[in-house]
């Protein structure tokens, strides 16, 4: 085709365009509108008439660019009817930039480049850039009024068209309905009442009183700043553009001048900006003058208002530094910021619109925030009214509006309703009535619903669909919400706003460059195109996909690296997940449904593995709009089921579309949940959302943003709460209005169990209106009203409410507080409300008269004529817990009359008047009131620290005494009179309590004369009185006059001046004794027959004339007499006064000094006090720092006097600890000592004695009468005074043991005895003995007659010094044995030291060896003598070549006499063994051989055997715990053939098969003198073990029988109870750990009685059951003093028996019946057990309530030594029995109480039963419930308390530790 024929064709084109476009001017215009700015619309010349105006705006279209022609020519051929031969030449020829009409082309030469608006600078002339030139004033004001005047004509032009768009109604634009609008609570209005300010939904237009609300904050001055919060869709833009309208209507008159920006089209702006360059080059330039302009600006910036819509959106700059001054450039936000904060045009109105979230820091903190909410369902009803303009269209719309929840909950959003009502429009005439909402059960099915119904027909083409969901998914990755022409396709643009889902605006990028932007709708339109995009496009993978589902909970500061716009997102692609929009996607995607379905799932999924997470609130609100979106039951039962039940959501806006998801998935919960809002805004009708929630067991709101409106919502929603048990609603603007709708329905509640209604400023009418609900809820428990304005009149009407209400358990009000507790009667609200019957009614009654009320009313400004009306309310109520009045202002009348009414109120626990301003006179008035009260227990008045306490017993408890405390009252000598007076009458007075005072020694002496007339008292409190020491005396003679005192306690540097009767566990304790114990166990006391009585004076000067008057008045005290004294220091002249009048008071039982320092002479004066007073038991003086003196009452005196001592009483003894006695003190000391007549213990350890003081002593120790035990301990001593002591045994006859320990412990003990002791033992312990000090020891040794054994201990004595020391000891006759335990004992093997034995200068009569505790043990016979059998041996092995035979000969020599071979834990090589093999042939002496625990080759075995062959005069064979093999064990039993004589054979742990069972059975066959047989753990069976016991009967005179932990069931045990009888002289049996059941064990005890010799009986570990312990308790033997059932499997009945039979079995020393189920049925005896030394019931299930017969039964076994109960169930109660009897148990050493439940109440119990004088050694506490800290203090009280897990290291046998530690001390 030639050119002339293209252009024709063009030119044809081009007519017809024309022609078309003349018809419909309004769609051209409303395009014009879409593609071109308003600047450039208002540009230009003007047409003659229509044809050339739209040649003219067709050129305006070409001018724009190629793109914005493309899409125009789109949009022709898609919207108008084009007819087809024509629209494919229009898209051929203009669709797609292959040519332009020549006409345009023509055209485009007369048109500027840049057209500007008129008035608008050129770039050139931008504002800023030259200085402002002066002009007059007059001048400045006209061009100001012009550029005001333009501001408002651009407003009226841009505001004023209502053109709808193509196939919208009419009413689409008109429909503008305001918002709830709530004001934040520190921001609102002055005339606003309410916390909401609701704009009239049926207002004209124009008549708006929200928005002029919006500027009447309470900013007068700085900054006027209101933030505009709302979520998307809530219409914060549109309101934005309406307040232009109205200011452009002239409504909004306050303001000269409007600017509005929009923070996504500043974002565009790249360059930095002025002030005048953002209001002038980016908004509307003045004609002339901007610097005038701007001027008048800032002097008139109050009438000045600048919007900035979307601050979210605002992109924050990297850089935070701001520029200051209006001619400094800065960023678009920094200049918001200066406005903002009043540096830029202060005095302006600034208003910014956000979504709530983390808001920029530029905002000052007191910018107004005014919250934005949604439709309430008037205001939807309102908007569909004006949207439809159809009678019937309305009618149905709201007929389907109120028929559907879920349309109500999208419509609550401005945006959505907007959009359902669109859908509506096209659904209704297509649809069933009710059928259009089902179509819209989603926001995204909306949205599906709305583009479809925007199309023409159906479904869009999804290729526009595909590229305008790209361009939507590309801008929110990018942060893009506008874009340009070139961003968008021409197809897609034309598609986009054929629909009306893209707009058009003018965007300025820069001052004089402007342009046109397009975006979505709506931004939630664009986040569902996205949606779209990643749902139908194949090539976002599926991992992409789940990737964008997810969880957003607040959105941030946007930068250009965050754009935070994808909020929406994830609910979206979960809505287009539900089947329902398969189709749509389908087509879409073009693909069939299978492949839709596939990408559903992976949505599906991704929600699903969000369901187990912990999620904070906000995203647990998104995550419950994800899941409503997808309409899957299944998925929203899992989610349900996996929320918590407390969800707690704060300080995070929530709508009632968010409270709708919310109540919809909890719809699918099985478990009750709790919902707590607490600092939410909430919208105002959004608690309608929870209507008919079932699962909402708690509700609780808290914010101030919760008014009436919200009250009036919530009390619609609470009567459908079924579950409903607590509500709150704290911190609101509730007024009395709202309370009304609440109260309302909380009649309808009657499940409800607690209320709140705290800190909403509630007036006493609406306080009175809450309370009368409370009989309307039966199962009511907590009524809150705290923090609320209570009047005192209205406070009374209240507690009439609580006498009256017979559910009111507490009424409690202290200043804000104000709580009713209550309690439900039995009976259920249902049988309460259906049953008003007499019966009901009865119960009532009865619930009423049982019920006791709890008053406390605290700082309620109560008043004398208030406690009047009080009075006579409680005098008709119920009985009554507790009164608290304390706080108020009832002064001394008021006290008075509510203590003479206290006994008529009927108080059972306790009144407190409190902080009432009672005064020192209205005291006594106080004390005579209650003096007649019968149920007073305790009073405590203090007028200083301004307390009043009454405590009250029930009325059918016995009081045995009263507590009355009257401290810091500023009670003076003048008052005790009157106040005697007032306490005379008291009945029962127990404690009386006059600290704090002031009565001084005047008062101590009135006081003294007056006490009598009280009557007994436990107790009276005198401290703090400023008494002097002089009030000593005058109270020292009460003990006389008072038969109750029995303690005098008196400090005087603390003031503490206490009298007494007997102090109990309790009194010790509350006294400060242990710091925090638990209080109120009821056992804590018990009591000693006879309590002494006590003067403790404490931290006073002690001059010899004080004690000389102190002594001269206890000469007149009953006895038995404490006194307990301490200062500083005491000088030995007052020491002197002291001890002279001892002997003048023989009631006298204990003098102790403690912290008191006393001179180094003090022990002298000390020790010589046994000649002064012969009533001295005991001396006990430490570190010169604590002295105690015991003495002997005048009986036992009288009674040793006439030659019958008491029973228990020992002699004197002395301890003189840490008083830094050196030698010089050694002979007086002695010699005053000398004249005691008996000295049981002295003590002079931890002194400074040394070598030279310790050999003075020992000395001078034959003249000391001493008859127990010397300690020396830690007195620097050397090895010299270890040798020094060898060398006085001798001339020390009645030594019986000594002991040295030079190593760290450093002891150092002798014992003595009362008469010569023929055999003495001396223990040495690291001595460091050299080689040279050998023959010293030796000699010392040879000298000391006496001495039968030595024990060295790690003396560094080696080899050779050992070699030495046997070859130098020599004594004339007699045996001596020698034990050595050192390191090299267990490495030198048994050839070595058999070597060392040859050394010895006696005969070796015992050996024993034990590798593994490194030990050689000799007995030495003296003189030596040959044995004629072993010299004709040697003889025979005279071959002395070898060194073998010469060590057996010198072995035969030393060893002829040998008696006992023992070698244990040895490792016997062939060479020992054969050694061995011939020393036990040459011993013919030999009668007992054990090799126990040993290794031996199996060569070394047969040397062995072959030796002990010949010993045919063997009589103890013991081969036990050896590792011996079957083969071995058969060898070995070989040598049992011929030993006829044995009488112990021992061969436990070793194998034994049947042929070497055979074999023994036959040896034992021939043993007729066998008296001791132990095979245990020989895994003997029931099978092989009836030949052994059949050979048992030629035994007849065994003695014991151990078969313990073998395989012997009941048929061995009857096989034994069958041979028992033949077995006359048994006397010990053990068959433990052998499997015995009942019916063994029967038989067993039948045959047992016959033997009558037997003494220990041990069966535990067995299954013997109660039948066998009733057996037994039937045949228990006569002998019988070991008993051992552990683990039995005996109950209470089996123990029951068993202690009947052993009480009073005068020879049992030994029962263990541990882990037995014994409960309370321990061992109970009346008769008691005289010899009885251990008692084993651990883990036997053992409680409190067998405490006591328990310790009554160990009470009666004098002789016990350890008492075994650990691992049981005894607490405090248990320990105070056991502490009780502690006492009365003199031999006992240990008691073992591990892993009870004892605290430290109960440990402190069992130190005072320790300090009574029991002589126990350790009491074992571990894993009791006593804290560290506590345990160390109790440890740091008494040592003897082990808390430790290991127990303390047993000491060795023969080793005294020293006497018992005295429990005084």
């Amino acid at each position: 085709m030639d050119l002339v024929s293209l252009q024709l064709g063009t030119e044809h084109l081009w007519s017809w365009l024309v022609r078309l476009l003349s018809k419909d001017p309004e769609w051209l215009n409303a395009k014009m509108k879409f593609f071109l700015t308003e600047m450039e619309l208002s540009s230009g010349d003007k047409a003659q008439d229509a044809t050339e105006g739209v040649i003219l705006q067709l050129r305006r279209l070409h001018a724009h660019g190629q793109a914005t022609w493309q899409a125009f020519i789109h949009c022709v051929c898609m919207e108008l009817e084009v007819p087809l031969d024509l629209e494919v030449p229009l898209l051929s020829t203009w669709g797609h930039g292959d040519g332009f009409p020549s006409q345009l082309e023509a055209g485009e030469e007369s048109q500027p480049t840049s057209q500007l608006h008129h008035g608008l600078k050129r770039p050139y002339q931008s504002c800023g850039s030259s200085p402002r030139p002066k002009q007059c004033k007059k001048q400045q004001l006209e061009l100001a009024r012009r550029y005001l005047q333009l501001l408002k004509t651009s407003a009226q032009r841009r505001y004023g068209s209502r053109i709808p768009g193509p196939g919208q109604p009419l009413a689409f634009h008109q429909a503008y309905i305001p918002p709830i609008l709530q004001w934040s609570r520190t921001t609102a209005p002055f005339n606003t009442q309410e916390g909401a300010t609701l704009g009239d939904p049926k207002a004209e237009d124009g008549t708006d009183v929200s928005i002029r609300d919006l500027f009447n904050t309470r900013a007068d001055k700085g900054p006027r700043v209101t933030v505009l919060l709302g979520k998307a869709g809530m219409g914060k833009t549109t309101l934005a553009h309406r307040l232009c309208q109205r200011w452009a209507d002239g409504q909004l008159d306050r303001f000269q001048a409007l600017f509005l920006f929009e923070f996504r089209q500043l974002n565009l702006i790249t360059h930095l900006l002025t002030l005048p360059q953002l209001l002038f080059d980016l908004y509307l330039s003045p004609e002339a003058g901007p610097d005038s302009v701007f001027q008048y600006l800032e002097e008139n910036a109050n009438g000045v208002l600048l919007i900035f819509d979307g601050l979210d959106q605002a992109l924050h700059p990297h850089s935070s530094r701001e520029r200051e001054g209006p001619e400094e450039p800065s960023p678009a936000l920094a200049l918001f910021s200066g406005l903002c904060r009043g540096t830029l045009l202060p005095g302006c109105w600034v208003l910014t619109t956000s979504r709530p979230g983390k808001l920029p820091d530029c905002l000052p903190t007191e910018a107004a925030t005014v919250h934005m909410w949604g439709f309430d369902r008037p205001r939807v009803e309102e908007y569909m009214v004006r949207f439809f303009t159809d009678q019937l269209c309305q009618e149905a719309a709201l007929a389907e509006l109120r028929k559907s929840r879920h349309l109500q909950s999208m419509c609550a959003v401005p945006a959505l309703c907007q959009v359902t009502c669109l859908c509506l429009h096209r659904l209704l005439p297509r649809s069933c009535p009710g059928q259009s909402a089902a179509l819209l059960p989603t926001v995204t099915q909306n949205y599906v619903q709305m583009v479809s119904t925007l199309g023409p027909r159906g479904y869009p083409p999804p290729e526009s669909l595909l590229d305008l969901s790209e361009v939507a998914l590309r801008g929110l990755e990018t942060g893009k919400v506008i874009f340009s022409i070139g961003d968008i396709r021409p197809s897609t643009m034309a598609f986009g706003a054929a629909l009306s889902l893209l707009t058009s605006f003018c965007v300025c990028t820069g001052p004089g460059h402007q342009g046109t932007g397009y975006a979505f709708a709506h931004l939630s339109l664009q986040e569902f195109f996205a949606a779209l995009y990643l749902m139908v496009n194949p090539k976002v993978d599926k991992n992409a996909l789940a990737g964008h589902v997810t969880l957003n909970s607040r959105w941030v500061l946007r930068t250009k690296a965050k754009p935070g716009l994808l909020d929406h997102l994830p609910s979206f692609l979960a809505g287009l997940a539900s089947h329902a929009c398969r189709p749509f996607l389908s087509h879409v995607a073009r693909r069939d449904e299978t492949w839709v379905s596939a990408r559903q799932a992976v949505v599906m999924q991704a929600l699903r593995k969000l369901a187990p997470r912990r999620l904070t609130g906000p995203k647990v609100v998104a995550f419950c709009h994800c899941v409503g979106e997808t309409q899957e039951p299944e998925l929203a039962s899992l989610v349900a089921q996996s929320l918590p039940c407390h969800l707690s959501f704060h300080n995070f806006p929530l709508t009632f579309a968010d409270l709708a998801a919310l109540t919809n998935i909890l719809g699918h919960r099985n478990a009750p949940i709790h919902l707590d809002f607490e600092g939410c805004p909430l919208e105002p009708h959004c608690p309608e959302a929870l209507a008919g929630c079932k699962q909402v067991e708690n509700l609780s709101f808290k914010s101030r943003k919760c008014g009436d409106a919200f009250a009036e919502a919530l009390s619609r929603s609470l009567p459908t709460m079924g579950s409903l048990k607590k509500l709150g609603l704290a911190g609101s603007k509730i007024t009395a209005r709202g309370i009304s709708h609440l109260v309302q329905a909380l009649h309808l509640c009657p499940q409800l169990e607690e209320v709140s209604f705290q800190d909403n400023q509630l007036k006493d009418w609406a306080v009175l209106n809450i309370v009368e609900v409370l009989p309307c809820l039966p199962r009511l428990q907590k009524l809150d009203l705290s923090r609320n304005n209570v009047s005192v009149s209205t406070l009374l009407c209240l507690t009439k409410v609580a006498v009256a209400c017979p559910t009111v358990r507490t009424l409690q009000v202290r200043e804000a507080e104000l709580i009713f507790l209550l309690s439900p009667p039995a009976e259920t609200a249902a049988e309460l409300q259906g049953a008003p019957d007499l019966q009901g009614n009865a119960g009532q009654r009865k619930e009423a008269e049982s019920r006791s009320l709890t008053l406390r009313l605290q700082q309620c400004q109560l008043r004398v004529h208030d406690v009047q009306e009080l009075i006579a309310q409680l005098q008709e109520g119920p009985c009554l817990d507790e009164v608290d009045l304390s706080g108020n202002q009832l002064d001394d009348e008021g006290c008075r009359l509510m203590a003479e009414a206290a006994s008529q109120l009927h108080i059972t626990r306790s009144l407190d008047l409190s902080d009432n301003r009672l005064s020192v006179d209205g005291v006594p008035c106080v004390l005579r009131a209650v003096s007649t009260c019968q149920t007073l227990a305790e009073l405590h008045i203090s007028v200083l620290y301004k307390t009043v306490v009454f405590t009250f017993a029930p009325e059918q408890e016995q009081l045995k005494e009263i507590r009355k405390g009257l401290t810091h009252c500023g009670l003076q000598a003048k008052h005790l009179e009157q106040l005697c007076r007032a306490l005379r009458g008291s009945c029962h007075l127990g404690h009386l309590d006059l600290s704090g005072n002031a009565l001084g020694d005047e008062g101590a002496a009135q006081l003294a004369q007056l006490l009598p007339g009280l009557g007994p008292l436990q107790s009276l409190d005198l401290s703090e009185n400023s008494l002097s020491l002089d009030a000593v005396f005058m109270l020292t003679p009460c003990f006389s006059t008072l038969q109750w005192l029995l303690h005098l306690d008196i400090s005087s540097e603390s003031q503490h001046v206490v009298l007494r009767g007997d102090r109990t566990g309790r009194d010790r304790l509350a006294g400060g004794s242990l710091p925090e114990f638990p209080a109120g166990a009821q056992f804590l006391a018990f009591r000693q027959p006879r309590v002494p009585r006590s003067l403790c004076l404490r931290q006073c000067q002690l001059e010899p004339l004080s004690l000389t008057h102190l002594c001269e008045t206890l000469e007149k005290c009953p006895g038995p007499l404490e006194v307990k004294l301490s200062c500083e220091v005491l000088s030995d002249q007052s020491l002197e006064t002291l001890l002279h009048h001892l002997p003048q008071l023989p009631q006298l039982s204990l003098l102790q000094l403690s912290e008191t320092r006393l001179s180094p002479k003090s022990p002298l004066l000390l020790a010589d006090l046994f000649s002064l007073c012969p009533r001295i038991q005991k001396v006990d003086l430490r570190s010169l720092y604590h002295m105690t003196l015991h003495f002997r009452s005048s009986k036992e005196q009288e009674g040793e006097c006439c030659g019958a001592p008491s029973l228990g009483l020992g002699p004197s003894s002395s301890r003189f600890t840490g008083c830094g006695l050196s030698q010089e003190h050694v002979e007086p000391l002695c010699w005053l000592l000398s004249k005691c007549e008996d000295l049981n213990q002295l003590d002079l350890s931890a002194n400074m004695l040394g070598d030279d003081g310790l050999r003075c002593l020992l000395e001078c120790l034959p003249q000391l009468p001493i008859s127990g035990s010397l300690d020396l301990s830690h007195n620097n001593i050397s090895l010299e005074s270890a040798l020094g002591l060898v060398k006085t045994l001798p001339s020390c006859p009645r030594i019986r043991e000594a002991s040295v320990n030079l190593g760290s412990e450093q002891s150092f003990w002798i014992h003595f005895s009362r008469r010569e002791e023929a055999r003495k033992t001396l223990r040495l312990s690291q001595c460091s003995f050299g080689l040279e000090h050998v023959p010293r020891l030796a000699t010392n040794l040879n000298q000391a007659l006496q001495l039968t054994a030595l024990t060295l201990t790690q003396c560094c004595l080696g080899l050779e010094q050992l070699t030495l020391l046997l070859s130098l000891l020599r004594w004339p006759v007699g045996l001596f044995s020698l034990r050595v335990e050192e390191p090299w004992v267990g490495k030198a093997g048994v050839l070595t030291l058999l070597e060392v034995c040859t050394q010895a200068s006696g005969n070796v009569t015992e050996i024993s060896i034990s590798e593994i505790q490194q030990q050689l043990c000799l007995q030495l016979e003296f003189p030596r003598q040959e044995n004629p059998e072993a010299m004709a041996l040697r003889l025979a092995h005279c071959d002395l070549g070898t060194h073998h035979n010469l060590l057996v000969w010198q072995l035969m020599e030393t060893c002829a006499r040998l008696r006992q071979l023992s070698l244990s834990q040895v490792n016997l090589c062939n060479t020992s063994s054969l050694l061995l093999q011939s020393l036990l042939e040459a011993l013919s002496e030999l009668k007992t051989f054990r090799l126990t625990s040993s290794h031996v080759s199996s060569e070394g075995l047969a040397h062995l055997t072959s030796g002990l062959s010949h010993c045919h005069h063997l009589e103890g064979l013991d081969l036990s715990n050896n590792q011996f093999g079957e083969e071995d064990a058969e060898v070995l039993l070989g040598v049992l053939e011929g030993m006829c004589r044995l009488k112990r054979l021992d061969l436990s742990h070793l194998p034994l098969s049947s042929s070497a069972l055979a074999m023994l059975t036959q040896r034992l066959s021939h043993m007729t003198l066998l008296q001791s047989l132990r095979l245990s753990r020989n895994g003997i069976c029931d099978v092989s073990c009836y030949q052994l016991f059949e050979a048992l009967r030629a035994a007849s005179s065994l003695q014991e029988l151990g078969l313990s932990h073998n395989q012997i069931r009941d048929i061995g045990a009857q096989h034994l109870a069958a041979v028992l009888p033949g077995l006359p002289e048994l006397r010990k049996i053990d068959l433990s750990g052998n499997g015995i059941g009942p019916d063994g064990g029967v038989r067993l005890a039948e045959s047992l009685a016959l033997c009558k010799h037997l003494e220990e009986l041990m069966l535990g570990y067995n299954v013997l059951g109660n039948i066998t312990a009733l057996e037994l308790a039937q045949r228990l033997p006569q002998h019988l003093r070991v008993l051992h059932l552990p683990s039995s499997g005996l109950s209470q009945e089996g123990a029951h028996f068993l202690s009947q039979a052993l009480d009073g079995c005068p020879y049992v020393e030994e029962i263990n019946l541990a882990e037995n189920s014994l409960a309370r049925e321990v061992p109970h005896f009346h008769q008691g057990l005289p010899l009885l030394r251990q008692i084993d019931l651990v883990s036997c299930e053992i409680d409190n309530h067998a405490a006591k017969p328990l310790a009554a039964s160990l009470a009666l076994c004098p002789a016990l030594e350890e008492i075994l109960l650990s691992w049981n169930l005894l607490g405090d109660e248990a320990a105070a029995e056991l502490a009780q009897v502690l006492p009365q148990m003199s031999r006992l050493k240990r008691m073992d109480l591990e892993k009870n439940q004892i605290t430290a109440c109960g440990a402190w119990l069992l130190v005072e039963g320790l300090a009574q004088g029991s002589g126990i050694q350790v009491i074992r506490l571990w894993n009791n419930p006593i804290s560290p800290d506590m345990a160390q203090c109790l440890q740091s009280q008494e040592p003897r308390l082990d808390f430790a897990f290991f127990d303390k290291q047993p000491q060795p046998l023969g080793v005294v530790d020293g006497p018992p530690r005295d429990p005084s001390n």
